[in-house]
């Protein structure tokens, strides 16, 4: 495993070269609400930005120096930078981790390429256009609130946020970063565990064609494979053996799970035909996501997923994390609370929370934001930044599924539109198709067309009412099939028996202080939350037909003073006495000496 620090966490973890540097920090802006900006020049014109903001906080908060949360469709950036001088057969990259939502960007006055979609990465070669002394970056970054067919999740489209929907965040919002590499180096990098076949797929792209791979894995001191292959094509793919996972009463040690993380270490290089070499490290984990006879199975044994959902939001940053370690301290937080598991609500969470995800032990549900309508238009927006996110953290052994749709968001009418339960149908099956090794959820709440788990979500207000409709297999199967508990049907169609069904939102408690809040059923004080979420999750612990939760939410956001931690990140109540509510046994999995495994993987 990469050993590193917070700060040091390169923004691509799974695709790290030694030399990399940030250019995160002052750069110039302006904003350009009359969009004048290209017919006048501004990329070549730095006298146009008249401002400065600190990059990679959105205009919108408080951590830019910039704090204007009203909407402007346009915004500019620029800064100088000294440039590592690539030399003869090297190419320099500029990388972005995320630019919400259209971006352009120019170096030393040239257009240099474009990017849509607000939460990916994208990368350009500067090298043909370095000049002499400081080289010049300028980004023109569009969102526009009133496009409703933009994948915008949960930032707010009006002025002001309300009801469910927060400030925007504009621009900007992941790391800038740049790196020296050969003229053939390793574009992509894709690891794809098979413990039956006790091997590793391993996939890539290449700058260029002909060379060979060397892939070294290692578990601790422990060399686990050493395989050569000559590649002909850019493209390339093969299985990597793994002997020591072939040791059925061995092998739990190197297995991933979030009670005992453990993680490959994979050293990459690629050497082509005049002699260079390009070396990048990597990492991966060793198992196994999957669905049988109603319940969720990691590495092969049923598992009880105990979530809790995630903003990602703070307070002076937004979407972006104030600093490196409050991504590390985030996952730290909910393993401490007793939770399992996060699902990330309406966001693509910077790549490094994946790493700490991965790192410490935490289960990922990779969620994606929406759109607010249906069309063309949207749909080929959604499809392609769906695809984009497949591929940037397919990886990861924390992401153990995948939803490509919450609570029909961007399908309103699915449940009478055949076009759009088309669509949702369609999203699921081109998830399998890239990505066959996890479940995925057609459109997680309700309206469910497709999903190889049933995602339902129930704000009702006590256990006695969760008991009800959860109780037992039969209350369940009546609540897929006429329930509905968001004024939505459940399933659409007839629901399969043997599928999970999990509580994927509930709860939602919250302090009714003033008139700004927005929040669901309400407790007095500390006290009172830790006895209200008694009562919901031991009624969902004790159905034997559900299969997992996801409790709402971790922490308050703007106006949504759900959370079990305030927006700051300080608990409500004693974490100690919120995780001896979590942490009860289920139901669900009554085989204590199972669950003692799951536990105890090694042991």
């Amino acid at each position: 495993m990469i050993d590193a620090e917070p700060e040091e966490v390169c923004p691509r973890p799974q695709l790290v070269r030694q030399d990399w540097i940030t250019l995160c920090g002052p750069w110039g802006f302006a904003f350009d609400d009359s969009d004048r900006g290209l017919a006048e020049g501004w990329q070549h014109d730095a006298d146009a930005f008249d401002r400065t903001i600190v990059v990679p906080y959105p205009p919108e908060s408080e951590l830019s120096g910039v704090h204007e949360p009203e909407p402007h469709a346009v915004v500019w950036y620029r800064r100088e930078f000294d440039a590592p001088r690539p030399a003869p057969g090297q190419r320099l990259l500029l990388h972005f981790g995320a630019v919400d939502y259209r971006a352009s960007v120019w170096v030393n006055g040239a257009l240099v390429g474009t990017h849509e979609g607000g939460q990916t990465p994208f990368s350009f070669d500067i090298t043909g256009v370095l000049g002499a002394g400081a080289q010049s970056i300028v980004v023109r970054a569009e969102d526009r609130p009133a496009d409703v067919a933009q994948p915008r999740g949960k930032q707010d489209w009006r002025a002001e946020p309300h009801d469910i929907w927060y400030h925007r965040t504009t621009g900007i919002w992941q790391p800038v970063w740049a790196e020296v590499v050969p003229e053939v180096h390793l574009r992509e990098l894709h690891w794809t565990p098979d413990l039956l076949r006790a091997s590793v797929t391993c996939e890539g792209e290449l700058s260029g064609p002909a060379a060979t791979v060397r892939v070294v894995l290692r578990h601790d001191d422990e060399v686990l494979a050493d395989q050569s292959v000559r590649v002909e094509d850019s493209a390339f793919r093969f299985d990597i053996a793994i002997p020591a996972l072939r040791h059925g009463q061995d092998r739990n040690r190197l297995l991933w799970s979030p009670e005992h993380p453990a993680l490959v270490d994979a050293t990459v290089t690629v050497e082509s035909g005049d002699g260079q070499v390009d070396e990048v490290a990597s990492y991966l984990g060793l198992r196994d996501v999957g669905t049988a006879d109603g319940r969720f199975l990691l590495n092969h044994l049923p598992y009880y997923p105990r979530m809790v959902l995630e903003q990602g939001y703070w307070p002076q940053s937004h979407l972006t994390a104030p600093d490196a370690k409050a991504l590390r301290r985030e996952v730290e937080l909910v393993k401490e609370l007793g939770f399992n598991g996060v699902r990330v609500h309406q966001k693509v969470e910077d790549p490094r929370f994946l790493y700490w995800c991965d790192r410490l032990g935490l289960l990922v549900w990779g969620e994606t934001a929406n759109a607010y309508e249906f069309g063309p238009t949207a749909v080929e927006r959604l499809t392609r930044e769906w695809l984009e996110i497949l591929r940037r953290d397919r990886s990861h052994p924390c992401i153990v599924t995948w939803v490509p749709i919450n609570e029909s968001w961007g399908v309103p009418d699915i449940a009478s539109s055949p076009s759009q339960e088309h669509f949702a149908r369609s999203l699921y099956h081109l998830t399998k198709a890239v990505d066959p090794s996890r479940p995925v959820i057609g459109n997680d709440g309700w309206e469910c067309p497709e999903a190889d788990v049933y995602g339902v979500h129930d704000y009702a207000p006590t256990g006695s009412s969760l008991r009800s409709r959860y109780g037992d297999k039969a209350t369940v199967t009546e609540s897929l099939r006429a329930g509905r508990p968001g004024a939505r049907r459940l399933v659409l169609g007839e629901p399969d028996p043997d599928r999970p069904v999990m509580l994927t939102e509930f709860g939602g408690l919250t302090y009714a202080e003033g008139e700004n809040w927005f929040g669901y059923s309400t407790v007095a004080d500390g006290e009172d939350l830790v006895h209200k979420l008694d009562d919901l999750v031991s009624a969902v612990l004790d159905s034997p037909a559900l299969a997992g939760f996801c409790y709402t939410q971790l922490t308050d956001t703007e106006q949504e003073r759900n959370g079990l931690l305030t927006a700051d990140r300080t608990p409500k109540a004693d974490p100690a006495r919120i995780r001896a509510v979590l942490r009860k046994p289920t139901k669900a999995l009554a085989d204590d000496e199972l669950r003692h495994l799951r536990e105890n993987p090694a042991g």
